[in-house]
């Protein structure tokens, strides 16, 4: 092995000198390459970091900072129970009708149903719901329903 080696070795060195310059000339190219081509590459990589940056940015502006905390509570209260509160109804200056539409939103009625039961227009139910929302300083139905069973205007 050593005799071929020897008898070979001015083809093995101009073989590793062929594949060092090989290897210097694509070096060079791409250096050339990169060169030529530096804006792209400099605007490329700052792209890339912009869009890096808007998506960190986006997510931290769109997370809330208002946790919502959920409180479950049983109501012990039965219908048997029950006593009108005669007083708080006159305080509060609602009409029998309004009283009519807060008990048919306890039972989770929508406006139309309403409507349906008490046979009027689905316009004056919201005008009642509206009122009913004003006298009780409520903005929700269920703040409504649940003032009024505090209130014990509603089973």
């Amino acid at each position: 092995m050593l005799t071929k080696a020897r008898k070979y070795k001015q083809v093995i060195g101009y073989g590793a000198v062929f594949a060092l310059l090989m290897l210097v000339i694509r070096w060079l190219e791409i250096r050339y390459i990169i060169m030529a081509h530096a804006f792209e590459i400099y605007a490329g990589a700052i792209a890339l970091i912009f869009t890096c940056l808007g998506i960190w940015l986006a997510l931290k502006l769109v997370k809330p900072k208002i946790h919502t905390q959920v409180i479950e509570r049983e109501i012990y209260r039965t219908a048997t129970d029950f006593a009108f509160n005669q007083e708080a109804f006159e305080k509060l200056g609602l009409s029998k009708r309004e009283l009519e539409v807060l008990q048919l939103m306890a039972r989770g009625a929508s406006n139309q149903e309403i409507a349906d039961q008490l046979f009027v227009s689905l316009n004056t139910i919201k005008t009642h719901v509206s009122r009913l929302f004003e006298k009780l300083e409520v903005k929700r139905r269920t703040q409504a329903v649940e003032l009024a069973q505090k209130l014990s205007l509603i089973p």
